[in-house]
């Protein structure tokens, strides 16, 4: 049985009124969605800092893989099957006798047809996990939530800078105006955007009632080496995917070099993520507040020019590596880039340390070398 230690901060210790007690190892937290691509970071994360981990995955086949991985846990490290995240009280089970949650399973592709694909299982599985806790939680103490850079920025034709106080209304008001015809990066945005706003809902409508406080955290587009049970690029999600295409390909899969120099955002290393879920766990800070985790600006060319300052260059079945127009991406003259996230409130509240383009670049490539890729 695990003995769970809170670290309390009162602000009136006259009055013992305190803030909500941040978890400590070793803690009991639930992680659903284990085998994702963040999710399993996160319980790695978790696992090394001394917690006790259970993880929620769709199937008994998806187990197997998570128990194999972190099998000198022992104890420390369980798996239950949650089938269907939209079913109501798909939670109940999963969430009792645990002191924290890290709800990140959410769905991320590009190939909905109609946008309820996405947007049901994103506010129902999110809204699911809270009316978990609300209802059988009665031990845990924080909820942190993924949600995602998607749910606060929107589409300029100017340089902007987007805060916590930003929300994407943009893509709700085109998917109310097309429908299934919406581009699919807006239905995508909508469900982050839609479960993200549900979560703080419930939250305030309950939180006179419960015993939890929520953190949701926003990354912006998420890179680095996959741990889960990918067996093939093509196994790989979304963000994972489109790296190993641009980046690990001769002929970056057919992009023109304009595209390289002028496509991408903001970014986070999916390790750098991880921790950033487990110190939300810890600051009693971070409860109640929605938080912008990301490492900086990047154009798919520079992430192609660290992997050509590699020496010895890795050796990937794609054959070698594509060279783009070097130079190009972030820090030309010419480079522009439309949206950026102030980050000051990460730096506040949790202090994350990011890994740079090329470390993340580095250990990505060297994943795919010792996996034959």
């Amino acid at each position: 049985m695990h003995k769970c230690r809170y670290k309390q901060a009162y602000l009136f210790p006259s009055l013992k009124r305190f803030i909500m007690p941040a978890v400590q190892p070793p803690c009991k937290v639930l992680v659903s969605g284990a085998n994702g691509y963040i999710a399993i970071w996160v319980v790695r994360t978790l696992l090394e800092k001394g917690y006790s981990v259970r993880g929620t995955v769709r199937s008994e086949d998806k187990a197997g893989h998570l128990r194999q991985m972190f099998s000198s846990y022992g104890d420390k490290h369980e798996v239950v099957v949650v089938e269907d995240i939209t079913k109501e009280g798909a939670f109940d089970e999963a969430v009792k006798g645990v002191d924290a949650i890290e709800h990140t399973a959410s769905p991320f592709h590009m190939n909905a047809d109609d946008p309820n694909e996405l947007i049901i299982p994103a506010v129902n599985g999110t809204v699911g996990i809270l009316k978990s806790a609300l209802k059988y939680g009665q031990s845990v103490k924080r909820v942190v939530v993924t949600s995602s850079g998607a749910a606060i920025l929107r589409d300029s034709p100017t340089p902007s800078v987007f805060s916590e106080l930003d929300w994407n209304e943009q893509c709700l008001e085109i998917l109310k105006e097309k429908g299934r015809e919406a581009p699919n990066m807006m239905k995508y945005r909508a469900s982050k955007t839609l479960a993200e706003k549900a979560a703080w809902e419930f939250w305030k409508t309950h939180k006179a009632s419960i015993g939890w406080d929520l953190t949701v955290l926003n990354p912006p587009f998420v890179f680095g080496p996959a741990i889960n049970a990918a067996t093939a690029p093509s196994g790989l999600g979304t963000s994972s995917n489109m790296f190993y295409n641009y980046v690990a390909h001769p002929n970056s899969n057919g992009a023109t070099n304009e595209f390289l120099a002028s496509v991408g955002t903001a970014w986070i290393d999916v390790r750098d993520l991880a921790g950033a879920h487990v110190i939300s766990l810890e600051k009693e800070a971070a409860g109640g507040e929605r938080i912008i985790v990301s490492a900086g600006l990047w154009k798919w060319q520079d992430f192609i020019d660290a992997a050509n300052t590699i020496s010895p260059p890795p050796k990937l079945a794609t054959g070698g590596l594509p060279k783009g127009n070097p130079g190009a991406g972030t820090g030309h003259p010419s480079t522009v880039h439309l949206c950026n996230y102030d980050t000051a409130k990460a730096a506040r509240i949790l202090g994350v340390k990011y890994r740079t383009i090329a470390e993340t670049t580095r250990d990505t490539l060297a994943d795919y070398e010792t996996k034959g890729w």
